[in-house]
């Protein structure tokens, strides 16, 4: 038998026990495809430099035995499934089953259905068309003039509100109409009526603040506000906004969905009777390599491996609770909820997870074993997608930016070096001077200022 016969068998196991899922397109692909699918995140996407980078870095760390790609999902409807035909046929049906778990999830999943209800089911054809769109760009811009565009809004990714809507509209519009002026009694009338009384001035109207509250949307205000963005600037940036979107709930579900998928993989193949004996040992000898807590020969840990972790909780809830149970928490949760609620202080002591510090001078010290830090210690690296909290404050009436670094929400500092690179970036696209407001790592107020690069200089300076 070969793959797609037991990918023909797997689905209808799959069913009878519960799972349901949108269709799975499989495709096998070589390696060098695989590598560009995990370091551009689609297998079509906009070009830039940056992934370039990333590709070199992957590249090596896969060669060295670092890190190796199974497969890549991609949701949707059809969801899209890449296998690498360098695997073995034990490991590309451990993979299959895999998915079919990640299916079943995403459809489950409510998170990941709202994102799909605002972005779409068919990210990959959405994203070939602006990778199309953008070599047309090129072609009539430049490409310094569009990688000064992406440059800008790469940098600014993860700064999106995911509590809004995709397609938002700009801040509504102040009332046009003024209210009527106070009446006046008679001797007021009579008053104004005197010769060289002095005419009433009306009053000025009031400009409306732009933005009228805190914006967290970097990417969505910068392409409905910046003073001379263009309009195939601007669609870059809410193209790039949209991918980001798209990609939110992954992120945010991360250790439920490898644990969920690894989960059923497992269960799968343990109870698919049609799978020889021996594929079904190499199959099982690849499950612990993907679900194994640590690397190689390491006897301890320093980072989360989310199929291990996500892995042990499913089986823990399943136990306790019962398949159905897990069902509801697979719908209802995100990894917050998922960490918070499920990984207890029994199952964290069995795990031997901890929090630690990493001091400057190179030694490891662990900080705590209590659960509700432990549990933050984990999550701690997914609020807001992973990015500090910026927020645009004020636009003034130059049209200046300012920013602010909401470090008593996030919890985290800045590189100040690394955020000048940035706010060079936003500088260059929105074209005025911009400041961002933070603290250095004493909590005293610094502040980075930009102008735009005909009259660039930037300083750190206290606020």
């Amino acid at each position: 038998m070969n793959l797609d016969d037991y990918t023909e068998q797997l689905q209808p196991l799959a069913a009878r026990l519960g799972l349901d899922y949108y269709p799975v397109d499989f495709e096998l692909v070589p390696q060098n495809f695989m590598l560009e699918i995990a370091v551009y995140g689609m297998p079509v996407r906009m070009h830039h430099w940056s992934f370039g980078l990333r590709y070199i870095h992957q590249l090596l760390h896969q060669n060295m035995g670092h890190s190796r790609i199974f497969e890549v999902m991609f949701p949707g409807n059809p969801c899209r499934a890449y296998m690498m035909d360098r695997n073995s046929l034990a490991e590309n049906a451990l993979v299959t089953a895999h998915v079919i778990g990640h299916a079943d999830f995403v459809k489950r999943n409510e998170l990941f259905a709202r994102f799909m209800r605002m972005a779409g089911g068919h990210i990959l054809e959405q994203s070939a068309a602006r990778a199309h769109n953008l070599e047309n760009a090129l072609l009539r811009h430049g490409q310094q003039a569009v990688e000064t565009v992406l440059d800008a809004a790469l940098a600014l990714e993860p700064h999106i509100d995911v509590h809004q809507r995709l397609y938002r509209p700009p801040y509504s519009a102040p009332p046009q109409d003024q209210p009527p002026p106070p009446r006046q009694d008679a001797f007021r009338q009579r008053y104004h009526q005197l010769p060289g009384a002095p005419t009433p001035i009306p009053a000025a109207p009031s400009r409306r603040a732009i933005p009228p509250h805190p914006e967290q949307d970097l990417l969505w205000f910068i392409a409905h506000y910046a003073p001379e963005l263009k309009d195939w600037e601007r669609d870059i940036f809410l193209a790039v906004r949209e991918e980001a979107f798209y990609f939110f709930p992954v992120h945010a579900c991360q250790i439920m969905n490898e644990g969920w998928a690894s989960y059923w993989h497992a269960r799968l193949l343990r109870e698919a009777d049609f799978l020889p004996h021996e594929l079904y040992l190499q199959a099982l000898r690849a499950h612990s390599d993907v679900v194994r807590p640590y690397d190689n020969e390491q006897q301890l840990a320093l980072s989360i491996n989310p199929y291990h972790l996500g892995f042990c909780i499913w089986e823990d809830i399943i136990e306790r609770e019962g398949i159905e149970a897990a069902r509801r928490v697979c719908a209802e949760e995100d990894d917050f909820g998922f960490i918070r609620n499920y990984l207890s202080p029994a199952l964290a002591d069995k795990l031997d997870l901890f929090s630690y510090q990493e001091r400057k001078d190179g030694e490891t010290r662990v900080l705590s074993r209590d659960i509700h830090e432990v549990r933050e210690a984990i999550l701690a690296p997914k609020y807001n997608y992973g990015a500090p909290c910026i927020v645009v404050e004020q636009m003034n009436d130059d049209f200046s930016l300012v920013l602010r670094h909401d470090h008593a929400r996030d919890g985290r500092g800045l590189d100040l070096a690394q955020s000048e690179q940035v706010m060079h970036y936003v500088a260059r696209v929105w074209r005025r001077p911009v400041t961002l407001r933070t603290v250095d790592f004493r909590g005293a107020p610094r502040s980075v200022e930009v102008k735009p690069a005909d009259s660039a200089r930037t300083s750190a300076k206290p606020a």
